[in-house]
Formats: C-alpha cells, sequence, structure tokens
C-alpha cells in the first residue's frame, strides 16, 4: 500500500542517491557526466545506484503484453492496469526494479541529452511506466502531497548548440520552457525539484569550437562545473510551483495567485 505522505518523507540515515542515465552510448559526454554524478556523489557520502535505461534495455512502451493477468481483455487501459498490478504486487519486474531504486534514493539525478526538444524517448516511456497509477500517485496523493515528497530531484542536460541559442530569445527555444514538462512532472510526482543543471555547446562536434582543443577545454570545463554544482546541492534553492492550496475548487489559480511560471499563471 502507498505510504502515508501526510509528513515528508524522513531523511535516510545514510543519504541514497539514484541516477537514472539516458543515453545509449556509455562513451558519451553523457556518460561522463554520469561517472562524475556517481564519483561526486560517493565523496559526498552518498551510496548510489544507477539506472542505465539503454545499457539495461528498458521497455519505453507501455503495452498490454505488461500484464497478463488482466482487468479488461477486450479493451486495454493502462492506467487501470497499473493500478490493479500494484494492488496485486503483481507489476512487471523491470517497473518494480525502478520503483525500489525509487524507494531506496532522496534523491534522483536524470541524466540525458535533449533530443528534439525534449528528454530521449526511453526516458519519457520510463516515467509513463514506472510512475505507477493508483501506487505512487492517486488524485489526492500529487504536488506538495506527493508519494515522493521530502526527496529531491535534479536534472542534468546536454544540449547541441551553445547557451545563447536556448536563451528566452534564442533559436532553439527557452531551455527553461523546455525542461518544464519534466519538471512539472516531477514536482507532480511530489519531489522538490532542483534547478537543472545545463551543458550547451556538446553535440554537433562542437562546431562552435575552432579547435579540437578548445572543445575538448570546453567539456572539461563542463564537468569541473558539475561536479562543484553536486557539491553545493545543500545550499540550492528548488523550484516554485502552484501547489494544492493555490487551486480553486475547478482546478485553476485561486484569486490573488500569481503562479510561479509561464505555463500556469494569473488572468493578464
Amino acid at each position: 500500500m502507498p505510504r502515508d505522505t501526510s509528513k515528508p518523507h524522513p531523511r535516510a540515515r545514510h543519504s541514497h542517491a539514484l541516477v537514472v542515465f539516458a543515453h545509449p552510448e556509455p562513451q558519451s559526454f553523457n556518460g561522463t557526466l554520469k561517472d562524475t554524478a556517481v564519483t561526486t556523489l560517493k565523496e559526498q557520502g552518498y551510496a548510489v545506484e544507477v539506472s542505465d535505461l539503454y545499457g539495461e534495455g528498458f521497455d519505453p512502451a507501455e503495452r498490454p503484453a505488461h500484464y497478463p493477468e488482466r482487468t479488461d481483455r477486450q479493451v486495454f487501459e493502462p492506467l487501470a492496469e497499473q493500478r490493479r498490478a500494484y494492488e496485486q504486487e503483481s507489476l512487471p519486474p523491470e517497473v518494480q526494479r525502478e520503483i525500489d531504486r525509487l524507494e531506496r534514493a532522496n534523491l534522483v539525478v536524470f541524466q540525458f541529452p535533449l533530443w528534439w526538444h525534449a528528454q530521449p524517448a526511453i526516458l519519457k516511456g520510463w516515467m509513463d511506466r514506472v510512475f505507477v497509477n493508483g501506487g505512487l500517485y492517486t488524485s489526492s496523493m500529487r504536488y506538495n502531497r506527493g508519494y515522493f515528497r521530502g526527496r529531491r530531484s535534479l536534472v542534468s542536460v546536454t544540449t547541441g548548440g551553445p547557451a545563447e541559442t536556448f536563451a528566452h530569445n534564442g533559436r532553439g527555444g527557452d531551455i527553461e520552457l523546455l525542461l518544464w514538462p519534466l519538471h512539472y512532472s516531477l514536482h507532480y510526482m511530489g519531489f522538490t525539484v532542483l534547478p537543472a543543471f545545463r551543458a550547451h555547446g556538446i553535440h554537433g562536434n562542437g562546431y562552435a569550437y575552432q579547435d579540437a582543443a578548445g572543445f575538448r577545454a570546453h567539456l572539461e570545463d563542463t564537468r569541473q562545473a558539475w561536479a562543484a554544482r553536486l557539491r553545493r546541492l545543500e545550499t540550492a534553492q528548488p523550484l516554485r510551483f502552484a501547489d494544492w492550496d493555490d487551486w480553486d475548487e475547478s482546478g485553476r489559480l485561486k484569486p490573488g495567485i500569481k503562479g510561479y511560471d509561464y505555463f500556469i499563471r494569473a488572468q493578464p
């Protein structure tokens, strides 16, 4: 049964981190950042696990075959099947494995490249399957009442274009807006969401740099900046989102509540 979310989840006696890694090449720079996170967090006293989504062959597509014992064999309703499997303790093994990993962690780090203005499909599918309806969220167990209340999440994303192209007026799109759906989903699940680490100018063979040495120096500077960021986690101010007390009965912001981001805001 879901744990009581009326109180923040107590911090583990020894801090435990989960790194969810979503890149098909272990030797990529994303792989380097993943390894840096593991090493740095261990230096900070964390026990660290890695979910290597590609390496472990995680299936991101929710499908009827995942549920041999169906609630309805005529029509596949993913949310109903998730709820039943959770209640019957018969979730697919790979989903239960990921939930167990999340349960052990009080910090979850997501490492991935920005593909087509969002996270890779394997990471989106991981969320579709692992954030189980009726178990890890319900109609009343969301936002600041969410299952993972009291735990922190941190996104680390790489982009091909330089930082300027992901500014509010950049041709790549405002990186804050591109990451909003993922950040908001983590907030929906109850996580305290820390500001993302953005590594720009990584893909495309470093086209923004005139020589290979300059590109290598940029990569090393980025890696060191990531390690430094991980050492400052305790002082990071989390992102703010609207919570239960900010909504009226229709699900809209109450009068006088301005919201905290571009996507959910007061009537102009």
